[in-house]
This record gives C-alpha cells, sequence and structure tokens, in this order.
C-alpha cells in the first residue's frame, strides 16, 4: 500500500512539474512591439498560450517554452488585415472574381505577408455565397471573412454587375444574418449607370442587417458627385474604397489643379466615412497619395485589392502597399494601425487587430530593411525608397504558418507526405 502511495506522490509530483514547465506555446523574445489598440510601442516580448495571448511585458521566462522566437531587431505586431482582397476563386470561365480565374486562393499569398485575416470584396452574392463558404472559407488557413455583393451573382463581370434586378437589399441582408460569422458588409462595384440604386440597395441592406456597405464607386461619364455621395447616400462607418484613384470616370478627393484634399472630403472622414486604399490595378496613384498625405489626409485602412491582375503589376501585395506609404511620410506606427486595428474596427471585428492578454494568437514579425528601392504605380511614375518592410513569421491562431529564415527553436518541420501526395 505504501509503495502505491509513493508511486502516486511521484505521479503528481511529474504531472506539477510538467505543467509548470509548459508555461508557454510560444514565447516571441526581444522584439519591438507595435500595438496601436493598446498604446505599445516599445522592446517586450510576447508569450502565447492555447491560442491565446497570454502575455506581453519585459523579460518573459521562457523556461518551459515550447518554442522560442528570436525577434531581436524586428517588429512584432497584430496580424495584418487586409480588408480588400479578392479570394473566391474558382475554374468557371467568365465568372471574373467570382468562382472564376482573377481571384486568388488565400493561404499561397497571405502568411508571407504576416497577413492573417483577409476580406473577399464582393466575389460572392447572396445566391454564391455558399458555393465561396464551401470551397473558399471552410477550406483555408487564412481568416476569410466576405463583404456580401449586391448584385445576386456576385462579381462577375460584364452585364451581371449592371443588372439592378439583381441587386436584391432583402435577400443580401438575409443572408449576411444567417452567415453573420464571416459576412461583414455589403459591396457595391463596377455599375457603370449614372443611378444611385446599386449605392441605396446596399445601404438598405447595411441597415437591415446592421452591418457597414464599402464602395468600389465610379463608372458613369460624367462621374457622379462623391460629395452627394458622402453625405447624401453613406453613413458613419460606410467606406470607401480606392481613395487615391484618379480615373477619368471616378471623382477624385485632391483638386487635381490646386493639389488640395477637397474640403467636403475632410468633413467625410470627420464624419466617419472610412477611406480605404484598395490599391487595385489602376485605382491607387501617387498624383494623388502624395499630395494627400503632404496635407496630412492619410487613409483610415490599407488594403491591397489584391488579385491576379494587381499582384503582378504595381500594388505587388500588403507589404509593398504599405511600404509605400512609409516613403510617403507616414510613420511607422500610423501604417501599422491602418493595417490592424483600424482595419478591425471598420469589419466590427473588435476582437482582432491586437495583441491583448486573452486575445487570438494572429502575430506578424517584421523586418524595415534598408537598401535602395523602387516604388511604382500604374501610371509609370516612379518613387525611390530607402526602406521595405518585409515579413519573417506569421502566427495564426497561436501556430506558426511562415518563418522565412527559421527564427524560430526548435522550429517545426512539416511531417513527410505520403508518396502518392508528394
Amino acid at each position: 500500500m505504501q509503495k502505491v502511495y509513493l508511486i502516486f506522490l511521484s505521479l503528481v509530483f511529474f504531472t506539477l512539474n510538467f505543467v509548470q514547465a509548459q508555461t508557454y506555446s510560444i514565447v516571441i523574445k526581444g522584439g519591438h512591439v507595435i500595438d496601436p489598440k493598446n498604446n505599445l510601442n516599445g522592446v517586450m516580448d510576447v508569450a502565447i498560450l492555447d491560442g491565446k495571448i497570454a502575455q506581453v511585458g519585459k523579460n518573459i521566462d521562457t523556461k518551459g517554452a515550447a518554442q522560442v522566437v528570436n525577434a531581436k531587431g524586428m517588429y512584432v505586431t497584430p496580424g495584418l488585415i487586409d480588408i480588400h482582397s479578392h479570394n473566391f476563386f474558382g475554374t468557371e470561365p467568365n465568372h471574373a472574381y467570382s468562382n472564376g480565374f482573377n481571384a486568388l486562393p488565400p493561404d499561397g499569398f497571405t502568411f508571407r505577408n504576416g497577413v492573417t485575416t483577409v476580406v473577399d470584396c464582393g466575389g460572392a452574392g447572396w445566391r454564391s455565397f455558399p458555393t465561396f463558404k464551401q470551397n473558399v472559407i471552410d477550406n483555408s488557413k487564412t481568416r476569410v471573412l466576405s463583404f456580401l455583393n449586391i448584385v445576386g451573382e456576385g462579381m462577375r463581370g460584364g452585364a451581371y454587375e449592371q443588372n439592378t434586378q439583381d441587386m436584391d437589399a432583402k435577400m443580401t441582408a438575409l443572408v449576411a444574418k444567417q452567415h453573420k460569422n464571416y459576412i461583414v458588409g455589403v459591396k457595391v462595384a463596377h455599375y457603370e449607370g449614372p443611378e444611385w440604386t446599386p449605392v441605396d440597395r446596399a445601404v438598405e441592406a447595411g441597415n437591415m442587417a446592421n452591418i457597414p456597405v464599402i464602395i468600389d464607386f465610379g463608372g458613369s461619364n460624367p462621374p457622379l458627385s462623391i460629395e452627394e455621395l458622402f453625405m447624401k447616400h453613406l453613413r458613419p462607418g460606410d467606406i470607401y474604397t480606392h481613395a487615391f484613384g484618379q480615373l477619368a470616370t471616378r471623382e477624385a478627393i485632391v483638386d487635381t489643379a490646386s493639389k488640395k484634399v477637397k474640403p467636403f472630403v475632410w468633413e467625410a472622414q470627420k464624419r466617419g466615412i472610412i477611406f480605404d486604399v484598395g490599391y487595385g490595378g489602376i485605382s491607387f496613384a501617387f498624383s494623388q497619395a502624395v499630395p494627400a498625405l503632404k496635407n496630412g489626409f492619410y487613409p483610415n485602412t490599407i488594403s491591397t485589392d489584391i488579385h491576379t491582375g494587381s499582384m503582378n503589376n504595381a500594388m505587388k501585395d500588403m507589404l509593398t502597399t504599405m511600404s509605400k506609404f512609409l516613403i510617403m511620410g507616414m510613420e511607422l506606427q500610423p501604417v501599422i494601425q491602418a493595417s490592424t486595428w483600424n482595419s478591425a474596427k471598420a469589419i466590427k471585428r473588435e476582437e482582432l487587430g491586437h495583441l491583448s492578454v486573452g486575445a487570438l494568437a494572429d502575430v506578424a514579425v517584421l523586418t524595415l530593411r534598408n537598401g535602395k528601392f523602387g516604388y511604382f504605380d500604374y501610371t509609370g511614375y516612379k518613387l525611390e525608397g530607402n526602406k521595405r518592410l518585409e515579413c519573417e513569421m506569421t502566427i495564426r491562431d497561436g501556430k506558426i504558418v511562415y518563418d522565412l529564415n527559421g527564427i524560430a527553436s526548435p522550429l517545426v518541420v512539416p511531417q513527410k507526405p505520403a508518396a502518392a501526395s508528394r
């Protein structure tokens, strides 16, 4: 009996020591933490346990941690959130960004950029959302959310996106409420007529589902008034994407003669309209962005509008887009804020975009490389800069999903695939 009792005590002692030893799953050591929500901007450590942020502070003990990440000389931020992305990829001909060839499978382009959350921007409408969820959302390691297109067919291109009869506010709101864990807003895009019907139907759906609207505006010739859009049709919290575009069919926010931000644009931002970059293929021009930033007008949110066209042209990716704002004069902290916490607030997902204790452990570890870099826009205008953001590591839900240079110790090596699936 005594022997059994001693064995029992030994097991208890071993268990207690084991639990104590397994302090954290990951400790990120010595990085410069930038967490805008919590006003953190300095060198400290971040500890992760059970998929959550467990501690942020100085000199966190790594004893017993399953992995330690050496982030000295690097920046540690919340996982980046790209609120304008196109991820409803598929194999259907002539479906554009809705189960078609123009969109991208997210996992191939997110983690290598520190992005842990994307919002597909209108690829799916209420008819096609179930396919998008089954094919993309449910099969991605990236967190994939959605702005639901006011067009039931989604972003199929051509005549589909001009069909006001398919812009059904009630069905859009119904599907948004049915899938509220994934749908964060309503999208308007690519309409070429002079009517306000798409915007008004989207706002109607937004009101019914209590979600924001994101507007890819322009297409009418002559262009519709963006002052009327901001002041008479949109609500505080609605999002104006492609904010720095300069196209013949879209009124610009900067007066091209005076190089000044138009007074009503300032008023709209104060009113609560969210100005999003939404870089895209031809929806960002330095001729708008440079004078806007010189005027002190900054975007609320930074996003890519990434698709098969934009990623291989001037836009490239999330970190290149963020780097452009750095070289135009934004400081690093507001650039990070516009790519994390501001984005989370814009889509009403305030559980994301920060490193608060208890928050989901989505983390990006970035470097700011010095050198000589060229940044150009689709017009061919080029700026040279001496810095570029690069991603060293991405952590999603407390697991390392990307490690560029093996800064985690020990490394996690993928299991050897079966012969049939190599």
